[in-house]
């Protein structure tokens, strides 16, 4: 990707301010604090992804202005940090889509909001027909403005990233010939066309049903590590699935079950070369948390897995990370913050112990 091009996609941020929360293993990491970012009194906030741009600025792109986790309405928006994340802008509201869903629309949701419905009829054919799918959008100033949406097989919460050879690779849920597929695509030309150039296999005694909303991170040897959230009948098996690839997304193998339960999934690279996993648990106790592979994703430190911050119930996650520059992680995510609240906006700042 060039200097200065950003590319948002398909993203679909519990406690008051503090400078220290329990951690599942304080041993290995250290909370700095967490906080409210941005809460909207009696709207729903969710979905969050975070990057950081050639300049250092973190931007925050999140689904706003909703009534609930499933709604006809909310709007695409966005906070600016120029220091680290302490304080961060109101939010920007964006003239763009990330995808389209009419899964409001559906009885078991009209039942209990029929206020819903006369929005519903407002959508012809011709606009569902227009709009529905999956879809990036490339701004060349930082966010400021945004070019045409550009549709797309693949979707996947916190989109695709850059690879060292200048492409962009993009792992998610896609469909061909009518049937579901975790498809890879892939941009020689910043994000302006994309082309499926891989599927990747389940295990056998997976169901493709249950594959939701992957990520994928390059290794700094060029090993490509995604994974998968896998949500079956039975929650109890709601284990993170991974794949490898060493051909830079040609072939991929099998995706295999990992130790770690939880979902979705954003992986991030350290500087120190380990590999960074951020998830929400929508199981008590809830919260949101991570975990550590120091060789590459071959395994998962679960025994010393990391609570970034508690929950008060399920409604949570999508956590996302980067890396600043002192060395620290900075985590945002959604969830609520005080009862009787819907959901907010929300940062964890914090580093791993040296160990």
């Amino acid at each position: 990707m060039k200097k200065g091009v950003l590319l948002f996609v398909a993203v679909l941020l519990i406690i008051a301010l503090t400078e220290h929360c329990l951690m599942a293993n304080e041993n290995i990491a250290t909370v700095l604090e967490t906080k409210v970012i941005y809460k909207e009194l009696g709207r729903y906030i969710g979905w969050p992804t975070i990057t950081k741009t050639h300049s250092g600025e973190l931007l925050v792109v999140f689904s706003g202005n909703r009534d609930a986790h499933v709604c006809p309405y909310g709007v695409t928006q966005m906070v600016r940090s120029h220091d680290n994340g302490k304080t961060w802008s109101e939010p920007v509201t964006l003239l763009v889509s990330w995808f389209t869903s009419l899964a409001f629309a559906k009885p078991k949701y009209l039942n209990k909001h029929p206020e819903w419905k006369r929005h519903a009829e407002k959508l012809g054919p011709e606009t569902r027909q227009r709009w529905l799918g999956n879809w990036t959008r490339r701004s060349l100033d930082n966010g400021k403005t945004w070019e045409a949406p550009v549709q797309q097989n693949v979707s996947a919460p916190h989109g695709p990233i850059k690879l060292k050879d200048g492409r962009l690779l993009y792992v998610g849920t896609g469909s061909r010939d009518k049937q579901k597929i975790m498809g890879v695509e892939e941009s020689r030309n910043d994000g302006k066309t994309w082309h499926l150039m891989a599927t990747i296999q389940i295990a056998e005694e997976d169901s493709i049903k249950y594959y939701w909303e992957p990520h994928v991170a390059e290794l700094p040897g060029g090993k490509l590590v995604a994974m998968f959230r896998y949500q079956p009948k039975n929650r109890s098996q709601c284990y993170l699935r991974q794949s490898e690839s060493v051909d830079g997304g040609v072939t991929w193998t099998r995706t295999h079950k990992t130790p770690i339960w939880g979902y979705p999934p954003h992986l991030q690279v350290l500087d120190n070369g380990w590999l960074l996993v951020v998830y929400g648990v929508r199981r008590k106790p809830y919260s949101e948390r991570a975990c550590i592979s120091r060789d590459g994703g071959e395994t998962w430190e679960i025994e010393n897995e990391i609570t970034l911050s508690p929950a008060m119930n399920g409604d949570l996650g999508y956590p996302a990370s980067v890396q600043l520059d002192d060395g620290s992680i900075l985590t945002v995510y959604y969830q609520i913050d005080k009862p009787g609240e819907k959901t907010c906006l929300m940062s964890t700042h914090w580093r791993l112990n040296k160990n």
